[in-house]
């Protein structure tokens, strides 16, 4: 049974959830957290509630925050799909509690950067940017104009007080389930003090909060459907600063997803930290169901979990919502792919035939040190199952080069995995330990840096080079592309994305409308494009428009 400590910054599971009101939220220096026989930290003083009521502003409630008129905020974000996603959330927050956004940093009033945390060269550009914000800030302070700065999500989950202290630069530390508390906290911080709260949350899905879609007209979103993991791999800082795995229900992530479709929005990616683990309990009829059985070969650190409605119900349910926008989802773990999930993929058009199957390493001995659940043979076998039941699919993957005790024979076995499958995406890094994971406390980080990074160049070469073989065999086939821009290398051009989520470009050049339309027609933003192959690299498709059209009329014909 994992065990949730709160030296870790984790709550204990306890027999019910306490109201959010009460959760316990950490504070700056000097300062007792809220509690029994505690004072509760200084909030904002009364000129703060005067300057709302000159201005007209509505009578705040007994939650301190800021009204309208709150000052303008400037969000960075780094890291995965899932910090974009949160960016979304904190930015709804805030919204809502009256802050406006800006997109110049010189004009914010409050800047915060949403982090990541999986890899000590994330946290380095935040300490990076945090010397060139410091400079900004002493000016600020010169001309008596009060900038605060705030740092979000895993960094600040994982650092804690770490961050407060250091240069003593940074006003407010949120983790990933404290985004509601915002307001509080950055009305504590305009009282010249520092507020944190980086307590995680056994049931914070953020479910009632319709991020705000930060690029405006965009054809692609993201939409979280679940947060933490219990996968518990020994690599892995994510159930440390994520917390334990809860999902959204059903209904509010179809209700996004509407939303986006209205708003005209041509492709939804379904995310989490081991996305196809989705467990809906919040409806009581479902929650006798049994669990679904694992990947053949698979095993996990914890016992299955019975009840609740699973991915393969919500991947149909959102599919059905527009036969005109495509359904990706990241990221899964490969022990979660029953054949109901292979099925659905292979017989609704609008769902991409791309999965990401995270492998991590070729070597069954480092699989087993990852406690990652499967052997080799276990993972090639799901391989070529995925490959059977879903024709033409395109795979992606992760790989770690040079985990803890991985010797040349396991570097050699990762580099044969990757010849044989054949990947069409890669994401591939050095292997960086992290504080408090399980390989931290029990295995010893003795791979050198510079044989590391030798093994990395090894493994981004064969990548790259099956990957160019997978798509050259594409070279004279039409795929139909969903134009995202135009090219940032050239104006004249397209950009967008095939089936399996390649980049694929063409020239913005006019076409035929399948439609029927006399006219013709240039692509824009949105349209789906059916583009003739040309040429093709590793990372990159190009091709001939042959016409515009949509995503159930190229389905028909095919």
């Amino acid at each position: 049974m994992l065990r949730w400590r709160r030296a870790a910054g984790l709550l204990r599971p306890a027999a019910a959830p306490r109201p959010r009101a009460a959760r316990r939220a950490r504070c700056g220096p000097g300062e007792r957290p809220a509690g029994r026989g505690a004072a509760l930290p200084a909030g904002p003083d009364l000129r703060h509630f005067l300057r709302g009521a000159a201005a007209g502003e509505p009578r705040p409630g007994p939650e301190p925050g800021p009204a309208p008129g709150a000052g303008k905020v400037y969000l960075e974000t780094y890291g995965c799909q899932m910090n974009v996603n949160d960016t979304e959330i904190a930015w709804a927050v805030l919204q809502k509690n009256g802050y406006a956004r800006t997109w110049d940093l010189a004009e914010a009033d409050v800047i915060l950067l949403v982090t990541c945390s999986v890899r000590e060269k994330a946290e380095q550009a935040i300490w990076n940017r945090l010397r060139h914000l410091k400079a900004l800030k002493a000016r600020r302070q010169q001309a008596r104009v009060p900038l605060r700065i705030g740092i979000l999500g895993c960094m600040a989950e994982r650092l804690k007080e770490e961050i407060l202290h250091r240069e003593k630069l940074v006003d407010v530390v949120a983790g990933p389930d404290a985004y509601r508390d915002l307001p509080r906290l950055l009305a504590v911080a305009e009282s010249g003090q520092q507020a944190a709260n980086v307590l995680l949350s056994l049931d914070e899905t953020y479910a009632d909060i319709l991020p705000v879609q930060t690029s405006a007209g965009g054809t692609t979103a993201f939409v979280s459907v679940m947060r933490g993991c219990d996968n518990m791999c020994s690599y892995c800082i994510v159930p440390f600063t994520r917390g334990r795995e809860r999902s959204r229900p059903v209904g509010s992530v179809l209700q996004e997803v509407r939303m986006l479709s209205e708003q005209g929005v041509k492709e939804v990616t379904l995310l989490g930290q081991n996305v196809n683990s989705f467990r809906d309990t919040s409806e009581v009829q479902f929650q006798s169901a049994a669990a679904p059985g694992l990947s053949r070969g698979f095993s996990t650190v914890y016992k299955a979990k019975p009840g609740g409605l699973r991915f393969a119900h919500l991947l149909d349910q959102v599919s059905r919502i527009d036969p005109e926008m495509r359904i990706r989802f990241t990221s899964p773990h490969p022990k979660d792919f029953p054949d109901e999930v292979l099925q659905l993929i292979r017989e609704r058009h609008n769902i991409c035939k791309q999965l990401h199957l995270p492998a991590q390493s070729g070597s069954t001995r480092v699989l087993e040190a990852m406690r990652r659940g499967y052997t080799r043979e276990a993972y090639l076998e799901l391989v070529h199952h995925v490959r059977e039941s879903i024709p033409g699919v395109s795979l992606s993957s992760d790989f770690i080069a040079g985990f803890c005790g991985e010797t040349e024979e396991d570097h050699q076995q990762t580099v044969s995995l990757l010849r044989e499958v054949r990947y069409n995406v890669g994401f591939l890094f050095a292997y960086s330990m992290r504080q408090k994971t399980r390989a931290y406390h029990r295995l010893r980080d003795d791979v050198p840096a510079d044989v590391k990074q030798r093994r990395l160049e090894e493994l981004i070469a064969v990548f790259r080079e099956e990957a160019a073989r997978a798509n050259e065999a594409l070279v004279g086939q039409s795929q139909l592309v969903l134009v995202e821009g135009p090219s940032k290398r050239s104006a004249s051009e397209w950009c967008g994305r095939n089936d399996g989520n390649i980049k694929v470009i063409f020239p913005d050049a006019e076409m035929e409308d399948a439609a029927g339309c006399q006219a013709l027609v240039r692509a824009q933003p949105g349209d789906y494009v059916l583009v003739k192959v040309t040429s093709a690299s590793s990372q990159t498709l190009k091709g001939v428009p042959l016409c515009r059209t949509t995503l159930s009329r190229s389905a028909a014909c095919h």
